[in-house]
């Protein structure tokens, strides 16, 4: 006798972080000026600051097994694997202004920030 149950078919995962138009156009640029061999912009949440992790962005050459990878109009931005944890459910967006220019991130899991606003707790 044979099992003919039907699966439902397998959901699209959400990515970690959404990226808001600002944000892509901001990689889109990005890499419009990147090094020859940048593959992408990374996020990714080192320890430093006085919060104890901070957001970082940089180009990344290789990609790793365990990144998150998120296609965008202008590039491919990557999650580093380790930092994952810390970001699903975050908003990254780019905002400018006369005086300032940055990414800006609003974190779900962020239970406390330094005053600077430059490193979190979780």
């Amino acid at each position: 006798m044979t099992d003919t149950k039907t699966r439902a078919p397998a959901r699209e995962r959400p990515a970690a972080v959404t990226l808001t138009p600002a944000a892509e156009q901001r990689i889109a640029d990005l890499m419009a000026r990147a090094p020859d061999d940048a593959i992408g912009v990374k996020l990714s949440t080192p320890r430093r600051g006085c919060s104890g992790l901070a957001y970082s962005v940089d180009y990344v050459s290789e990609e790793a097994a365990m990144d998150e990878r998120i296609e965008t109009p202008g590039g491919t931005f990557w999650i580093d694997g380790a930092s994952v944890l810390y970001l699903v459910g975050s908003v990254m967006d780019w905002k400018e202004d006369d005086f300032q220019a940055g990414f800006t991130f609003d974190n779900p899991n962020a239970t406390g920030a330094c005053g600077c606003g430059e490193s979190f707790t979780v």
